[in-house]
């Protein structure tokens, strides 16, 4: 099996991800009901040393950083050339000043963005992608190709799950965040 940083196979760091990640969703009041926890474990994966090991927790941060809300976002827009700060706000609308600030830090600090001030009055300060927030461009555009393509099925596969359950037992629809 095709091995990530070395230690974590390919898209067994997905899985892991996928399960710390609900976990910590349905902490504060969850929609799960113990009955619906019968799910077949699997064997250990090869070369596997579980979610702290140092290749799955780069994998789990990079996921959280362009996982986020906003990040993809702030990317795309970034797509087509460097942005001022308020540019951004108005092209991405919803987003208060504190989270794009965060935001902006974040991909920043990741080396996706890189922050220019120029020192007139007021200071002018762009944001632009770098090489590296490039390349995540065309991974973001399919990403968002693949949604949009599966958007009905998702609905559809929604709605059959906040129905009825095999055992015929109402389920509840999960409250949008």
């Amino acid at each position: 099996m095709e091995q990530v940083h070395g230690r974590c196979p390919r898209y067994g760091f997905l899985t892991e991800y996928l399960l710390v990640t609900l976990r910590e969703r349905t902490q504060g009041g969850t929609f799960l009901k113990p009955g619906h926890t019968d799910v077949p474990a699997a064997g250990p994966l090869e070369g596997y040393d579980g979610a702290e090991s140092e290749g799955c927790r780069m994998v789990n941060s990079v996921l959280a950083r362009v996982g986020d809300k906003w990040s993809l976002l702030v990317v795309m827009f970034l797509s087509d050339g460097s942005k001022r700060f308020s540019e951004l706000k108005r092209m991405i609308g919803g987003i208060s000043q504190r989270m794009l600030t965060l935001t902006l830090r974040g991909l920043e600090r990741d080396g996706l963005v890189t922050r220019t001030v120029t020192p007139i009055i007021p200071p002018r300060v762009d944001y632009e992608l770098t090489e590296l927030g490039r390349s995540l461009q065309g991974h973001a555009v399919a990403l968002a190709g693949w949604a949009h393509a599966n958007g009905d099925r998702i609905a559809e596969a929604r709605r059959r799950f906040d129905g009825e359950g095999e055992s015929g037992e109402v389920r509840h629809a999960v409250a949008a965040e």
